[in-house]
């Protein structure tokens, strides 16, 4: 039984979360696994899911014992995760996916916070976007990256 652990392949494993609260308890999750030295191999807090955290670890009881006491982790799914079903968390997408000429957005960051525009050009390579601002006197062009940018408004195909 003691050579086991050696051999065994890591799963993944849920842990359910208070919702809002997934990156604290993953960060907690991954410190108190470094301290206590359990055999944690990596820990996802992934965008789009709320409410859950996935554990990679060799043993359900190592993730219990890492989640044990951290007030935002509520339990450990049973079973194990599938990699396949969260693998598409691990390549990231580009920030500007979805977004479409015509769109309507508002800037969150940068010189031009706040001010509302319209796309005229998306650049998915560089993940930039080139805007004309609906406050200017003399429509200028001006690029910023995807991520500064917040859509409002989609537009209207049909």
């Amino acid at each position: 039984m003691e050579g086991t652990q050696e051999t065994r392949k890591p799963a993944v494993f849920a842990v359910r979360t208070t919702i809002g609260q997934e990156k604290a308890a993953a960060d907690m999750i991954a410190t108190r696994a470094r301290n206590f030295n359990l055999p944690v191999k990596a820990v996802l807090a992934p965008e789009g899911i709320r409410g859950y955290v996935f554990v990679e670890a060799l043993e359900e009881t190592a993730v219990e014992q890492a989640r044990a006491g951290i007030k935002h982790a509520k339990g450990v799914v049973e079973g194990e995760i599938p990699f396949n079903e969260i693998e598409h968390f691990l390549t990231p997408k580009p920030v500007v996916v979805g977004m479409e000429v015509g769109d309507i957005v508002e800037l969150i960051s940068g010189p031009f916070r706040g001010e509302r525009a319209r796309i005229i050009r998306v650049d998915e390579l560089k993940e930039e976007i080139t805007v004309e601002l609906f406050e200017a006197t003399v429509p200028i062009p001006v690029t910023v990256r995807g991520d500064f940018v917040k859509v409002i408004e989609k537009t209207k195909r049909g």
